[in-house]
């Protein structure tokens, strides 16, 4: 892994292959390796960068206070450390929240959206009961206690090739930051963010996704000017690895058509 310090802490990423660059943005949970088939089968055509978020991965615990807007300045600056403005921005689950802050408070860095299986917030694409609800399970949850492999992540029992790769991040989650993140997620409300997307957007979905509903991507579609929504069949909410081959089929397609304008 890499490292530069933004703003004073210091973010771990994954670098690889060369070409148009490519911004991966996990989601709760998680780090820079749950987007491993992606970077793994994109290299050969694109400079792909996932990082770690503050608290997750290599990267540098969270500070007191950290908000969302402070998510995504650490991003954009991670951004703006690498010279690969304007790049596409693909996110996941919280992933997608994140996306959404940065392009309203730093709209140069984004060159394209993919957004995943997300929310414009719990609260802006849940509601505030079922916001306040998740949030407070989360924090109920005894240290050590967080399943990857929890119902509703994946539309059928989780991928077996990607267990061991879901465990070892579980296992590295730090309850701090994520309850950190996944506050920031609860309490957001994105949804005035959605009609101001004037980059090409691809929405990826599971059709099977429990978490973020399939009446959260039409919302998406709806809002967002030009967006395209891809349906995956059979899929769950992390579909990046529930169908890593249909999920990349769909990302390179929207690359490609990208960077030929």
């Amino acid at each position: 892994m890499d490292v530069v310090e933004v703003d004073g802490l210091r973010i771990a990423y994954r670098r690889a292959g060369d070409g148009p660059a490519v911004v991966f943005v996990h989601g709760g949970a998680e780090d820079s390796r749950g987007w491993t088939p992606q970077l793994d089968a994109l290299a050969d055509e694109f400079t792909v960068i996932a990082w770690d978020e503050p608290g997750a991965g290599g990267s540098a615990d969270v500070p007191a206070g950290f908000a969302l807007s402070d998510y995504a300045d650490h991003l954009a600056g991670l951004i703006r450390a690498l010279d690969i403005t304007p790049c596409t921005l693909v996110g996941l689950s919280w992933g997608v929240t994140v996306i959404l802050e940065v392009y309203r408070r730093h709209p140069a860095v984004a060159r394209s959206l993919v957004l995943a299986d997300g929310y414009a917030g719990w609260r802006g694409s849940l509601g505030p009961d079922e916001a306040d609800a998740r949030l407070a399970g989360l924090r109920a949850q005894p240290e050590g206690s967080f399943d990857p492999t929890l119902p509703g992540l994946f539309a059928g029992p989780p991928p077996a090739d990607f267990v061991p790769l879901l465990e070892a991040m579980s296992a590295d989650v730090r309850r701090h930051s994520m309850l950190t993140a996944l506050t920031a997620m609860a309490q957001a409300d994105l949804t005035d963010v959605l009609a101001t997307i004037q980059v090409p957007t691809q929405l990826i979905w599971g059709a099977l996704d429990a978490r973020s509903p399939l009446s959260v991507a039409h919302e998406f579609e709806r809002r967002i000017p030009g967006a395209d929504l891809a349906v995956i069949p059979d899929c769950g909410h992390v579909s990046n690895l529930e169908a890593p081959q249909a999920f990349n089929d769909v990302l390179r397609g929207f690359l490609h058509m990208v960077r030929n304008g």
